[in-house]
């Protein structure tokens, strides 16, 4: 199982593996020939409310992390399948934001990093 997370920002790496954009929204002022992008989940990301209300600040980061997991609990459909590709094969969950630490990539890579550990090899 290998998954990492990375700002879309920075430059791709063969390293990368497949290289999958979980934000809802495209980030600003990256040209989609530029982006390196396998695929893009839009579906992965927090509910439109869910990020509005958390805006990065990290002062709401624990009530971000338990409600985007209660979101993901009900979007099985959407992440069973990058799940089941991490078993095999890295991933690297890209995102736009600037804070590396508190984003939704970094929830969702704990969110199916744990879901692996509990049911093992599909």
């Amino acid at each position: 199982m290998s998954i990492s997370v990375k700002r879309v920002y920075e430059p791709a790496a063969k390293s990368d593996g497949q290289r999958v954009l979980v934000d809802r929204l495209w980030p600003r002022g990256m040209k989609k020939e530029d982006a390196a992008i396998d695929l893009w989940i839009k579906d992965l990301a927090p509910s439109t409310e869910l990020r509005q209300w958390f805006g990065h600040d990290p002062a709401r980061w624990e009530g971000f992390r338990h409600r985007y997991a209660s979101e993901l609990d009900e979007l099985t459909e959407h992440w069973r399948a990058l799940a089941e590709q991490a078993e095999r094969h890295h991933i690297t969950l890209l995102f736009g934001a600037r804070d590396e630490e508190h984003n939704n990539a970094v929830v969702l890579k704990s969110y199916l990093e744990t879901w692996l550990k509990k049911h093992g090899p599909g």
